[in-house]
């Protein structure tokens, strides 16, 4: 859930929550120097909180919708950090992106809360985005051999479906099964707060 604070600006609670422990794990997997490429932005917050802490990188966010990117685009007038790009409209399900490269890619809390072909679309895009051994990070929950791995979130993907029957807790043995399709390594999996994992894949050389 998101609240609006004085201007566009979007506040998610959850982001408070999690963003100190994103950042640790990505301050070790992204590279030195370089474009990060976030999709599915959402409110910009993890977008701040990421350029603020890693000013060697160029942060490109992105968003399917405009009222998120009304919230990123006040988010980087507030927070006046010169490493974040304006938005962009990007859709992961979409047939094009509006962008041709990058050296890494982060897409956080946005596979349970979308259609199945934005999670295809995420990966055939990285796979054409990224260079050799680039990195690929995502962040949420994920059933794991078959099943939840917390009764809290069984309860949550029955409410994701519930709203949305597209949407709802994916297996990640199927996310990474589509991943090495598209070219990338069996993930690197970090557990995290929350019941919730960071999975790190990195692109195939060739």
């Amino acid at each position: 859930m998101t609240s609006q604070i004085a201007d566009d600006r979007l506040y998610a609670p959850a982001t408070a929550r999690n963003r100190d422990h994103i950042r640790d794990v990505l301050i070790r997997v992204l590279p030195p120097t370089g474009l990060v490429l976030e999709v599915a932005s959402g409110s910009g917050e993890h977008t701040m909180h990421l350029a603020a802490a890693l000013p060697h990188l160029s942060f490109q966010p992105s968003d399917p919708t405009a009222r998120a990117r009304a919230s990123i685009s006040a988010w980087i007038a507030a927070c006046g950090l010169g490493n974040i790009r304006p938005p962009l409209d990007l859709d992961a399900s979409a047939a094009d992106w509006p962008i041709n490269a990058a050296q890494a890619m982060l897409c956080i809390n946005m596979i349970h809360i979308s259609p199945w072909p934005a999670t295809t679309g995420l990966l055939r895009h990285a796979a054409r985005l990224l260079p050799p051994d680039a990195p690929l990070y995502l962040y949420g929950p994920y059933r794991r051999n078959g099943a939840h791995t917390a009764a809290s979130n069984a309860a949550f993907d029955a409410d994701l479906r519930g709203r949305d029957p597209a949407w709802g807790v994916r297996d990640l043995e199927a996310v990474a099964a589509l991943a090495a399709e598209a070219g990338f390594t069996a993930p690197e999996i970090v557990e995290m707060p929350a019941n919730n994992l960071s999975v790190i894949f990195r692109r195939v050389a060739g």
